[in-house]
């Protein structure tokens, strides 16, 4: 049951749509290819480990570790565009 003016059903869109983005965003972001022998950031070797585990690796595991960290600080978006996320 929606309140206020929105019709039912459109939260769980809203909610749906959430969940769509980031499983593209997380699809969008897997490796792709022929792993490569060297890192792309830091040339450091690439364990044959890592390239069997992970097809289309790019990076070794520190510098991917780095990247995921960074990628934590993102957190999407507020589709509802509450008055307290316009603020901040």
């Amino acid at each position: 049951m929606a309140g206020g003016f929105a019709k039912d059903g459109n939260v769980q869109e809203q909610i749906d749509a959430t969940i769509e983005d980031a499983v593209a965003r997380a699809r969008g972001q897997l490796p792709r290819g022929e792993s490569l022998k060297h890192c792309e950031e830091c040339d450091a070797e690439i364990p044959d480990a890592r390239r069997a585990a992970v097809p289309g690796v790019r990076l070794c595991v520190a510098c991917q570790s780095a990247l995921d960290d960074e990628a934590k600080a993102f957190s999407g978006y507020n589709r509802r565009g509450s008055k307290d996320s316009q603020l901040r």
